[in-house]
C-alpha cells in the first residue's frame, strides 16, 4: 500500500495502555490505515530511530477562546504534543454574544481567566451564535479544538444586564435551553457551568453562572441528556460536591458524563483531598460518570502586585488590585488600609478569599527582588522576613511591595506540593489527568507543561506510573471523557493524530516570557524539551518544534452531530 506519510522504527504507546512495540505506522487520506512491519511507498518517509510513537495528547481544559481567532496553534499546547484542545471551560466562552456586548461578555473571560482586556479587545467578533463561532473556526486551525458552550455566555445572551441576578425566569430558562440545543446541534462537545465562588468580573461582582440556581443548571443539563450526547464540565465543582453531591447527582439526572475541578491537595485544606477521594469511590461504585480533574501541575503563581489576583474576594483588598499603580501605592502606604488588610486577610481570612490559605505568607516567597539591598530576601517566604525583620506579617509584606514600587516578583505555591499525596491523585482511576488552563492566567504560568511533566517527572523520575498509563490518561482517557471517538489511539480507521517524543528526555522546559500577543502583550512561555513531531490529522504540524506552515486541525464534533451529518 502506498502511504502519505509513514513513520518507522518507532516505540508504538497506542493510548490503550498495554505494553509499547516497536513497529511502523502509515497514513493516508488523514487516517490511520495500517500498523506493523510495513514496506509501502510513502510520499513523506519519517524514521521515529526507537523514540516513543503516542497519540496525539488531548488538552482537555483550556480557554484558549480568543487566542485560536488569531493563533490557530493555539500555542504552546502542541508544542508539548497536544493535537487536540478543550476550551469554553468553566462557564466561559465567546458566543453567543449580541451585537454591542462583546467588550463585556470578554470581561468575564479576562478577569475570571487572567488574560489581559487590551488583548481581548483587539478579537473581532464576526460571530453572533454558538455554530456560527463553531463553523468560523474549522476554517483557520492548525490544531483540532472541541468547543463547550459555556453558561455565562449564555446567560448573558439570553438575560442582558439581568445576567448577574438570581432568579432566571421559566421563559430565559427555556430561551437558555434553546441557545444549548443549538450549540449542541452545531456539534459542541457539551456545556459548562460553574459554582466556583472565587470566579468575579473586573468590577467585583459574581460572573453570571453563579446567580443560577441549581434548577436551572439541571434544566440545561437536561437538554444533553434529550439528545443523548455531551459532556457536562464544572469549574469549582468539588465545592458542591463535598457539600451535597451536586455533580454526582448531576450526572445522574443527565446520564451524561460530568468532569469536574478538581482533585488537589492544597495547604488551604490539607485532609480534604481524603475526603474526596472517598466520595469519588464512592459515585464509581453506584455507576455514575462524575470524575474530577487532577494535574501534575504545582499551581505556583509568579507575580508582582501590579498584576496580581492572589488577594482577590477580600472586602478591602479587591478592589485596590483593579486601582492603577498610583493608587495601589498610596493605599499600600497607608496606616488604616494597613490595619484593615491585616485584620481581614491575616487575622480573620473570609471563605470569599479564595486565592490563598490561612497562613498565606509561609507559601509566598521573594522570587526576586527589585533592589539589591533587599537580595537577603530572596527565596524567604514573607513569614520569614516578617519574623527576621521582627514586624507584622502585612507590613513586611506591603513595606516591599511598596519600597520596590510594586516590581518585586513573588511566587505563590499553595497547591499540589506535597509529593506523596499527589502520587495517589495522579494514579487514582476515577480522576482524569488535565486541567492545564492553557490560554489562561498567560502572565503568570503556562499551565499545558502538565503534558510533558507528567511523562518527565512522574514516568520517568518518579516512576509512578509506566509510560503506557501515562499515555493513556493524556489521550483515550479525555478522548473517552469528551465524546471524542475517532482519537485517542493508534488503530486504524482512527484520525492520524500522532506525537513523537524521547521519553528518556521528555521534560517540560524553563519558563521564558514572550512578547507575541496583540497590542503588544506579553506571556509566560512553557517550552518543551524531548518532544520530536506533533502531527495532526496525518500532516505534520511542527517538527522539532518549528511549524511547518500546516494547517490541518478540525473543530471536534459530538456523536449527535455526527449521526445527522
Amino acid at each position: 500500500m502506498a502511504y502519505d506519510l509513514l513513520i518507522k522504527n518507532g516505540r508504538i504507546v497506542d493510548g490503550s495502555g498495554m505494553p509499547s512495540y516497536r513497529g511502523d505506522i502509515g497514513v493516508r487520506d488523514g487516517k490511520i490505515v495500517e500498523i506493523g512491519k510495513l514496506s509501502g511507498t510513502a510520499t513523506k518517509t519519517v524514521d521515529a530511530d526507537g523514540r516513543a510513537v503516542a497519540p496525539g495528547f488531548i488538552d482537555n481544559h483550556c480557554h484558549y477562546d480568543a487566542q485560536v481567532t488569531w493563533d490557530p496553534l493555539c500555542t504552546f499546547s502542541p508544542e508539548h504534543g497536544a493535537t487536540t484542545v478543550i476550551f469554553g471551560n468553566c462557564s466561559l466562552s465567546l458566543a453567543p454574544v449580541k451585537k454591542g456586548t462583546e467588550e463585556r461578555l470578554a470581561e468575564f473571560l479576562s478577569y475570571v481567566e487572567a488574560i489581559p482586556m487590551e488583548v481581548l479587545k483587539t478579537v473581532e467578533f464576526d460571530w453572533e451564535t454558538i455554530p456560527q463561532y463553531i463553523e468560523q473556526l474549522d476554517n483557520n486551525l492548525g490544531i483540532n479544538v472541541g468547543n463547550l458552550i459555556g453558561h455565562s455566555a449564555v446567560r448573558h445572551y439570553v438575560m442582558g444586564d439581568d445576567c448577574q441576578k438570581a432568579g432566571a425566569t421559566e421563559a430565559q430558562v427555556k430561551a437558555m435551553q434553546d441557545v444549548v440545543r443549538d450549540g449542541m446541534a452545531a456539534g459542541a462537545l457539551g456545556l459548562s457551568v460553574s459554582r466556583e465562588k472565587g470566579h468575579f468580573d473586573p468590577q467585583g461582582v459574581l460572573i453570571p453562572a453563579l446567580w443560577a440556581d441549581e434548577s436551572e443548571i439541571f434544566a440545561l443539563a437536561d437538554v444533553l441528556r434529550e439528545m443523548g450526547t455531551g459532556t457536562i464540565q464544572a469549574g469549582g465543582g468539588q465545592y458542591v460536591e463535598l457539600k451535597d453531591g451536586m455533580m454526582r447527582r448531576l450526572a445522574e439526572a443527565s446520564g451524561r458524563t460530568v468532569v469536574y475541578n478538581s482533585l488537589s491537595q492544597t495547604m488551604r485544606r490539607p485532609d480534604e483531598w481524603k475526603i474526596h477521594m472517598a466520595r469519588i469511590e464512592e459515585t464509581a461504585a453506584l455507576g455514575i460518570r462524575a470524575y474530577p480533574m487532577c494535574s501534575p501541575n504545582r499551581v505556583t503563581q509568579d507575580f508582582t502586585m501590579k498584576n496580581t489576583q492572589v488577594f482577590r474576594g477580600l472586602p478591602t483588598w479587591h478592589p485596590i488590585l483593579l486601582m492603577s499603580d498610583e493608587e495601589k501605592l498610596r493605599l499600600y502606604a497607608d496606616p488604616e488600609i494597613r490595619a484593615k488588610l491585616h485584620d481581614e486577610a491575616v487575622v480573620n481570612k473570609p471563605d470569599s478569599a479564595v486565592g490563598i490559605s490561612k497562613t498565606w505568607w509561609n507559601y509566598i516567597w521573594v522570587n526576586e527582588p527589585a533592589l539589591e539591598k533587599n537580595k537577603w530576601m530572596q527565596f524567604k517566604s514573607i513569614g520569614q522576613i516578617a519574623e527576621k525583620e521582627g514586624k507584622r506579617v502585612i507590613d513586611a509584606f506591603l513595606d516591599l511591595v511598596v519600597e520596590e514600587k510594586l516590581e518585586t516578583r513573588f511566587l505563590q505555591a499553595e497547591n499540589n506540593i506535597d509529593d506523596e499525596a499527589l502520587s495517589k491523585i495522579l494514579t487514582h482511576p476515577n480522576a482524569v489527568i488535565g486541567l492545564g488552563d492553557g490560554g489562561a492566567h498567560v502572565q503568570f504560568h503556562g499551565g499545558y507543561g502538565y503534558l510533558t511533566k507528567l511523562l518527565g517527572e512522574w514516568v520517568r523520575e518518579k516512576q509512578v506510573m509506566t509510560l503506557e498509563q501515562a499515555v493513556r490518561r493524556l489521550t483515550f482517557d479525555s478522548a473517552s471523557t469528551f465524546g471524542i471517538y475517532d482519537r485517542g489511539m493508534l488503530r486504524p480507521g482512527l484520525a492520524a493524530d500522532i506525537v513523537m517524543f524521547d521519553p528518556h528526555t521528555v521534560k517540560c522546559g524553563h519558563e521564558t516570557v514572550v512578547h507575541d500577543f496583540p497590542a503588544g502583550g506579553w506571556r509566560i512561555k512553557e517550552g518543551a524539551e524531548g518532544v520530536h513531531m506533533t502531527i495532526v490529522n496525518g500532516q505534520i504540524l511542527l517538527d522539532e518544534g518549528r511549524h511547518t506552515g500546516a494547517l490541518p486541525g478540525r473543530v471536534m464534533r459530538n456523536s449527535w452531530w455526527h449521526q445527522n451529518h
